[in-house]
């Protein structure tokens, strides 16, 4: 790349050598790297030097710049180590736990679990529970419970083992999502079934299932080809099931898939949280 001096007219270059070899000439014998001229001003190729320059003043000029290098260099290390230590302070912050759930406690039902803090409860929603995401429409949770006088379970194996409660508990949400437009289509599928002991020593079975919801954009069309399908959900369901007090209790998750990874974590905390309890009297 060209220099400065390569690009200034020789009247105005011959001038500016001279100035600098006169500030060099006259400068104190203890001197900084500020009484030089920037390193980008003028090129330290001796051609270039006006050959008036001694080998004695290039020298110092040469040492003078490795001062004022190796200060740069410093200054960089100093930096860099600053800005390490403040990325280190903000992985640290974000390895912080997130905020502490809320809990819900129903003494007069007799259940309990914990939920995410910015949930809110919504009244009239047909179940004993039901909070949601207030962003999230699609994602909530809510509680049934089978009616005292119709029911009186002893165990949660009373459904069977895990998978046979699965398949009953997929038909139920299937019966719940009957539509009767024309053109719609459900697909469910089981992800898992398993059964676990929790700290209160009873046994809780655990459902996690998908539903897919497809319709016709057009589906009054007299053509095929005027009817295409379209999806309209795609959601995860969780559900945990446990009995107490003769009744049937059910926790259910319900979160669209593609946010279901993003909040996992959260919803299995609260999976885990649900607890039945006896109820006096």
């Amino acid at each position: 790349m060209a220099t400065i001096f390569e690009t200034l007219p020789t009247p105005r270059r011959s001038a500016f050598q001279a100035r600098a070899v006169k500030r060099f000439r006259n400068r104190p014998k203890s001197f900084s790297s500020i009484d030089i001229l920037p390193l980008h001003s003028y090129s330290l190729n001796p051609v270039a030097i006006s050959k008036s320059c001694s080998l004695k003043i290039l020298c110092k000029i040469q040492g003078t710049t490795a001062f004022a290098v190796s200060k740069r260099h410093a200054m960089a290390s100093i930096i860099s180590v600053s800005i390490a230590s403040q990325i280190g302070m903000q992985k640290a912050a974000f390895a912080e736990p997130s905020v502490s759930f809320r809990e819900y406690i129903d003494t007069f039902d007799g259940y309990s679990f914990k939920y995410p803090p910015n949930w809110i409860q919504v009244r009239g929603a047909g179940a004993d529970i039901f909070f949601r995401d207030p962003f999230v429409l699609d994602e909530n949770l809510s509680v049934d419970i089978s009616s005292p006088s119709s029911s009186s379970y002893k165990s949660v194996e009373d459904l069977g083992p895990p998978q046979e409660a699965g398949k009953k508990i997929l038909k139920q949400y299937l019966t719940e999502f009957m539509s009767t437009r024309l053109g719609v289509r459900r697909e469910s599928n089981i992800l898992s079934t398993t059964s676990r002991v929790a700290d209160d020593g009873r046994l809780y079975y655990e459902v996690e299932a998908n539903i897919k919801s497809y319709a016709n954009n057009n589906e009054l069309a007299v053509m095929p080809q005027d009817r295409l399908v379209r999806l309209e959900w795609d959601r995860r369901y969780l559900s945990v099931l446990g009995v107490e007090n003769n009744r049937l209790y059910e926790l259910r998750l319900q979160t669209p898939e593609k946010v279901f990874q993003d909040e996992e974590s959260d919803l299995r905390q609260v999976m885990d949280s649900f607890r039945v309890n006896k109820v006096a009297g």
